[in-house]
């Protein structure tokens, strides 16, 4: 059955949705639990979603009717991610790190980031320029684990694939330079990255034929596929894996490919009305909107 799995708001409250059209899908009946619970009981979980939409019993929407929020919506940890994983993103910004150069790495780069900075596809991206004055964009495809693991070979690590989505890992160029080039702060601003819009099972993308880009205010900016990625999903998840388990639910950025602002010349950063486009061969877009918020002001 081909769907896509996420996580809508209808008539005030939150669901788990499968999308089986243009049009819209069904929702799930609260007791099946959220997308994270789904994923976590395995293709028995799989199985009972799939029978539940068979049935005809399932409660129908308009996609028009909802919104769509970020899929997953429960984290077990910070956000994983992936720097560096296309060559000519490491290279386009060699001599602009300020000072923070490092040789080409020989094993992929992982960092992470705070689940706070997670939204949804369409949900304004939260602008403070008091934090920064070095906004950037990052499209990336997103792995969803589906399997719970550690130290998974590479000839195994597909297996443990839930499915995919998108985000865009808006970036502080500035902050990433100020902690001493470690990026988490610098990536974790909240209300700062869209997810989404929509988990499409791995059986059914080829990853090899996505093609992945980012648009802004309707000029293209990133284009690349994803067979360009310097390591492979498979890699990358081994390689983050040794010693380290993966738990079904848990969310994998891979990497962005080059075109960021930060490397140009003249730099290009974001400021308040941006409209950001991510978009992906099978995978949707997101569609955002830069938006002042007083990230600066105490809250508590």
């Amino acid at each position: 059955m081909n769907m896509k799995l996420g996580t809508v708001r209808a008539q005030g409250a939150e669901r788990v949705a499968c999308l089986l059209d243009a049009q819209g899908g069904v929702l799930l009946p609260p007791d099946m639990g959220d997308l994270v619970a789904i994923i976590e009981g395995g293709s028995a979980a799989m199985q009972n979603l799939q029978a539940w939409v068979r049935s005809g019993q399932a409660e129908r929407f308009a996609l028009d009717q909802v919104e769509v929020l970020a899929p997953i919506r429960r984290f077990h940890r910070d956000v994983l991610c992936t720097g560096w994983n296309y060559w000519d993103h490491f290279h386009e910004s060699e001599g602009k790190r300020e000072g923070q150069d490092v040789p080409k790495p020989d094993a992929p780069t992982f960092f992470t980031k705070g689940p706070d900075a997670v939204i949804g596809p369409t949900q304004a991206i939260a602008f403070d320029p008091t934090l920064s004055a070095k906004w950037d964009y990052e499209a990336e495809i997103v792995v969803v684990i589906g399997r719970t693991g550690r130290s998974i070979p590479q000839d195994k690590a597909m297996d443990h694939v839930f499915g995919y989505c998108l985000a865009n890992d808006v970036s502080q160029r500035d902050l990433q330079r100020r902690h001493g080039g470690q990026w988490l702060k610098g990536k974790s601003i909240d209300g700062t990255m869209p997810l989404g819009p929509w988990i499409v099972p791995r059986d059914q993308v080829d990853l090899s034929a996505v093609s992945l880009e980012l648009e802004l205010n309707g000029t293209r900016m990133q284009h690349a596929s994803a067979a360009q990625m310097a390591f492979s999903v498979a890699h990358l998840i081994s390689e983050l894996s040794f010693g380290m388990t993966l738990r079904a639910g848990d969310i994998l950025l891979t990497g962005t490919p080059s075109g960021i602002g930060n490397a140009r010349t003249p730099p290009v950063f974001l400021k308040a009305g941006d409209e950001l486009v991510v978009r992906a061969t099978s995978l949707g877009e997101l569609r955002n909107i830069m938006r002042p918020v007083a990230l600066s002001t105490y809250s508590t």
